[in-house]
C-alpha cells in the first residue's frame, strides 16, 4: 500500500502519519530524513545533493526522486509506505508517478486533510510547548489543569516556536496553497484523492484516515 498524506503546515499530518505506521504497519518516508540519510551514507545520488548543498542551492526534483528511488528498494518497504512532505508540486507528482510506474507500482491513496485556513492560523499561533518535557498546551484549547504549570513535569517553563506567529503561518499557507493544491485535481482525475475533515478532532481524524485506507 503506496500512501501520500497532504495537507497544509499545522493541519497534524506527523500525528496522523505515526498512526498510520502503528495501526497499518507503513514506513513514513520524510524526504528531509532521506536526503540526510543518503548524504551520510554517500550513496551516488547523495553525493549529487551534498553538492546542491554545500553551494546554497535547492535540491532539484530529480535528486529528490533519485533519492526516493534508492529508499524504496529497501526491505522495510516492500509491505508499503507513507509519503508525507512529498509531492509538493505536480512536476513532482508527476516524476513520482513514473518512477513508480516504472517499478510496478502505483499510488493507492492520497489523502487530503482539508482545513479551514483561519481556523489553522488560530490553531498554529496558540500552539506553545514545555520546554522541560515537550508536551503541547494550545492558549484556548488545551490549557494546563494549573495555569502556568505543566501537566506533565510540573515546569513553569514554557516555549513558543518563533515561526509560528500569524504573518510567517499565514505566508506557509499561501505557499502551500499556490505550490501543492493544484496536486488535488491531479490526483483526482487519477480517482486516488479522498479528502476528510482536518478540523475534526484528532482521533476523528484517525478514524476517517482509517475508513479510507481499510477500504483499500
Amino acid at each position: 500500500m503506496i500512501i501520500i498524506l497532504l495537507g497544509p503546515p499545522g493541519a497534524g499530518k506527523g500525528t496522523q502519519a505515526i498512526r498510520i505506521m502503528e495501526s497499518h504497519g507503513l514506513v513514513q518516508l520524510s524526504t528531509g530524513d532521506m536526503l540526510r540519510a543518503a548524504v551520510a551514507a554517500e550513496t551516488e545520488v547523495g553525493k549529487k545533493a551534498k553538492e546542491f548543498m554545500a553551494a546554497g542551492k535547492l535540491v532539484t526534483d530529480e535528486i529528490v526522486v533519485g533519492i526516493i528511488a534508492d529508499r524504496i528498494e529497501e526491505d522495510d518497504c516492500k509491505g508499503g509506505f507513507l509519503l508525507d512532505g512529498f509531492p509538493r508540486t505536480v512536476a513532482q507528482a508527476e516524476a513520482l508517478g513514473q518512477l513508480l510506474d516504472d517499478k510496478g507500482l502505483k499510488v493507492d491513496a492520497v489523502v487530503e486533510m482539508k482545513v479551514n485556513d483561519e481556523s489553522l492560523v488560530d490553531r498554529i499561533t496558540g500552539r506553545y510547548t514545555c520546554a522541560d518535557c515537550n508536551k503541547g498546551y494550545h492558549d484556548t484549547n488545551l490549557k494546563p489543569q494549573k495555569a502556568g504549570v505543566c501537566d506533565g513535569c510540573g515546569s513553569t517553563n514554557f516555549t513558543r516556536r518563533a515561526d509560528d506567529n500569524r504573518e510567517t503561518v499565514t505566508s506557509r499557507l499561501a505557499t502551500y496553497h499556490a505550490q501543492t493544491t493544484p496536486l488535488l485535481p491531479f490526483y483526482e482525475a487519477q480517482g486516488v484523492l479522498r479528502t476528510i475533515d482536518g478540523m475534526a478532532d484528532i482521533d476523528d481524524v484517525t478514524v476517517q484516515i482509517n475508513d479510507v485506507l481499510n477500504a483499500l
